[in-house]
């Protein structure tokens, strides 16, 4: 054998050495691993790890499923010993916060053809530290065959939920215990004003049946016939209606578009596997994937829509989405905590007080309705301000007195026994428990002695 012919076998062997010692593929080139944080579901995630591994033979993708909030406290807590390739997720105030901590790496991706907004929000950080996949808004799903079976009309706005009609038929998860929930309350608050847009959530939360814990739970009630109506993020409707439940959905015209995103955490092991999966993930072919009737996500790649089913929306071609609110993911990220807080104390745990109060004012209404009484429409109005009242401004819930005063981690684990809430939290809650319960109490005496006053 020549010499030349040894010295490159030896070369070769070598280099597959160095290769599987690297943890590299040497059928792609990428690392032999890649490592995801996700809150997405599996049904998301699935398909994409079966399609990845299959076009990069060599690669395993590793899936770590966790909620939003858990998700970033394990990139967080694991920093110095890092083995997450990417955190993937759809809530944009986790990336702000992985952002603010450095804890994220700038990544551009090389796909071409992907606009800049999608609605009217940017679909890429504008840092370059986090990129948009896929777009969500929020809106209503009801169950097609409860409201016929109950002769109820579709809701189209937020609006119509307040509507006594409603009453005892609409569920939805607490925001505390979803980012995407969170995004939603957030969407109406932005939209119509802290005052107003917290008066709207309070009057249709009159009507809600229940509270979820999980967002899941919503479009499961929905799809069961638990009850009628849920108040949901986009693809859970559309989802349920591609696989056959008997359901439609609706964008309010208060709503907003939303990217879910994917970023590289810094010091990735496996910086390779993660871009290729990103590249992936933008592609035509995996932004396909988005439109199989199980996940039903909004793709951010325009060319993806030319295969979308007839009735999927498309918000490159329909600019009403989303346009009536410019979302600020800042704001959001603020006062996160302090609005989780503020649904909590007023809606999640009053929410027998509040649909009390509620049905006694739809009564009075009802029965003023055609009739003129100064006296009992006063009472009826001085009722639903009571209602609408807020235990803080808009002002105070982002001047820096309380937003370190809460934390998620006590959202989250709050009812588990042994948790305690901090102080300072529990004294400021118990405040506005006090505040909410007595004003519903009051709003629920006012609408009865209306009524009386009608009879």
């Amino acid at each position: 054998m020549k010499m030349h012919t040894v010295i490159g076998i030896l070369a070769m062997v070598l280099t597959v050495i160095l290769c599987l010692w690297a943890g590299f593929s040497l059928a792609t080139g990428l690392e032999s691993k890649l490592v995801i944080v996700t809150s997405n579901p599996k049904d998301l995630t699935g398909p994409f790890k079966k399609a990845f591994e299959a076009k990069y033979p060599g690669t395993e993708v590793e899936v770590l499923q966790k909620k939003t909030s858990a998700g970033v406290k394990y990139i967080q807590e694991t920093t110095q010993g890092n083995t997450t390739d990417l955190m993937w997720a759809s809530a944009p105030d986790a990336f702000e916060v992985l952002k603010g901590d450095g804890l994220l790496t700038r990544y551009t991706p090389e796909t071409k053809g992907i606009p800049e907004k999608i609605g009217s929000y940017p679909i890429n950080d504008p840092d370059g530290y986090y990129i948009g996949f896929a777009g969500s808004g929020y809106g209503i799903m009801w169950n097609t065959r409860y409201l016929k079976a109950k002769k109820i009309p579709v809701p189209k706005e937020w609006a119509d939920l307040k509507k006594p009609v409603y009453h005892g038929h609409v569920g939805m998860s607490a925001p505390s215990r979803s980012g995407t929930t969170h995004l939603t309350v957030e969407t109406v608050l932005q939209g119509e004003g802290w005052d107003k847009g917290w008066a709207t959530w309070k009057e249709m939360a009159g009507n809600f049946k229940m509270v979820t814990e999980r967002s899941f739970g919503v479009p499961e009630g929905v799809n069961s016939g638990d009850f009628g109506i849920g108040i949901v993020i986009d693809f859970f409707g559309f989802s349920s209606k591609a696989t056959g439940f008997p359901v439609d959905f609706v964008y309010p015209t208060v709503t907003t578009l939303v990217p879910a995103n994917i970023a590289i955490v810094k010091d990735a092991p496996h910086p390779k596997a993660a871009a290729a999966f990103i590249e992936y993930l933008l592609s035509v072919e995996g932004q396909e994937l988005l439109l199989d009737p199980a996940i039903r996500r909004l793709p951010v790649n325009p060319q993806t829509y030319a295969k979308a089913p007839e009735d999927f929306p498309n918000p490159f071609k329909d600019n009403s989405i989303g346009a009536a609110v410019k979302f600020d993911v800042m704001r959001s990220k603020t006062r996160y905590n302090i609005v989780n807080s503020l649904f909590d104390v007023m809606i999640t745990y009053r929410r027998e007080d509040l649909a009390n109060a509620a049905a006694a004012i739809q009564k009075a209404e009802t029965a003023l309705a055609g009739k003129s009484n100064s006296e009992a429409e006063a009472l009826i109005s001085e009722a639903h301000a009571l209602v609408a009242a807020m235990p803080i401004s808009e002002e105070e819930a982002v001047d820096g007195k309380f937003p370190g005063v809460f934390t998620s981690d006590v959202f989250k684990s709050r009812k588990k026994s042994g948790v305690k809430v901090p102080p300072r939290q529990a004294e400021i809650e118990e405040k506005w428990d006090a505040f909410t319960k007595k004003n519903y109490t009051e709003a629920k005496e006012k609408a009865e002695e209306a009524l009386a006053l009608l009879k």
